[in-house]
């Protein structure tokens, strides 16, 4: 996909949308070969999806050996909405907490008061920092099941025209 390709289906008023969310699915493949799909909580910044992780945490070192990596994004309602993403991961190693980590946790229903006590939480926990996944897009979809289809189910539509047709 060319990049113009990319921004024209993130830019669009649903994909905006499931980015503003603040749970995202990432899929890497592990250490080990096999595939893992975690849930996350990401934040969009208009270019790249960042995800936060504890230092210590058993992705980093898979994405280091094979940062490609695909998200997803949807809904819980039917007809499902669904952005499919898939990038490079880029590791950005930082001391304390990253603004994006608390900015994707801001929909978090609590109280002033509960906040405040689970930031501190949150910063002695990750005292000795986090690390920024940064996924660039090099591939998007959007699927609304209204004016967008997964590509196999586009096809059987496809063929079933052409067959009427003869």
């Amino acid at each position: 996909m060319q990049p113009n390709e990319i921004a024209e289906v993130l830019n669009r008023p649903l994909s905006r949308e499931l980015l503003a969310r603040d749970m995202t699915r990432l899929a890497y493949v592990a250490k080990d070969g096999t595939p893992r799909n975690i849930p996350i909580i990401f934040t969009w910044n208009g270019s790249e999806v960042v995800v936060c992780t504890p230092k210590n945490a058993p992705k980093l070192h898979a994405l280091r050996a094979n940062p490609m990596v695909a998200l997803t994004i949807d809904t819980e309602v039917h007809p499902p909405k669904i952005l499919l993403i898939r990038g490079r991961a880029e590791l950005d190693y930082v001391d304390g907490i990253p603004a994006e980590y608390l900015q994707s946790t801001s929909t978090y229903e609590m109280t002033p008061e509960q906040r405040v006590v689970w930031e501190a939480e949150v910063r002695s926990l990750y005292a000795d920092g986090m690390v920024r996944i940064v996924v660039t897009p090099t591939w998007a979809k959007l699927i609304d099941f209204e004016t967008t289809l997964p590509s196999p189910v586009e096809e059987l539509i496809r063929q079933r025209e052409e067959r009427r047709r003869d």
